[in-house]
């Protein structure tokens, strides 16, 4: 049995990625490069954030942006893990997982949101990537199945998602403000 998310972030890692509770200290200058990276923010996922486009081009914008996901993770809204590339020892992006309830289809849902520098944008990285931490989301997270947004101009994430056994899904996810999402791709967890 895994130990509580929320109580120690576990470290998940392959021959190339290692995912790990993202430092303000140790990651804020390389996050900086993901989240001022214009053709990468296209892709993030800012549904039901609350007018946050993830953006961001300032260190000191980014600084804020980590306190806040520790702030997150600490009132168990969601996790946030640094990608950290292993060959340059150097942060490329994000990914955050959180179990969603709510009155919709994406009820007991793990929400995964992963944001990467643009010239990481490959299937091959997504698919290495997604492949850690979606075996570990119903352990981690109690939910029974995993969703990701991924916008049609993503063409090398969703070759990525289909790949590691997704599906676009016709459902809308609706927000907090009954804002409804779409292009959301869905796997079962067994």
């Amino acid at each position: 049995m895994m130990k509580d998310v929320y109580e120690e972030v576990p470290v998940l890692q392959n021959d190339r990625f290692l995912l790990r509770a993202a430092d303000k200290k140790k990651d804020a200058p390389d996050l900086l490069k993901v989240y001022s990276d214009i053709k990468a923010a296209e892709l993030f996922n800012s549904d039901n954030c609350e007018g946050d486009d993830f953006y961001y081009t300032t260190l000191e914008r980014m600084c804020q942006a980590l306190d806040f996901w520790d702030f997150s993770y600490k009132n168990r809204y969601f996790v946030r893990w640094s990608v950290i590339e292993k060959k340059n020892n150097t942060a490329i992006g994000t990914i955050e997982l959180f179990n969603r309830q709510s009155q919709d289809y994406f009820d007991n849902c793990g929400i995964l949101r992963l944001d990467l520098r643009s010239d990481y944008e490959t299937s091959e990285n997504c698919l290495s990537i997604i492949d850690l931490i979606t075996p570990k989301a119903k352990d981690l997270f109690s939910c029974d199945m995993i969703a990701t947004k991924a916008i049609p101009a993503a063409k090398q994430r969703i070759a990525a998602l289909i790949s590691c056994g997704f599906h676009l899904s016709d459902e809308k996810l609706c927000g907090n403000d009954m804002t409804l999402y779409d292009s959301y791709y869905v796997k079962e967890l067994l």
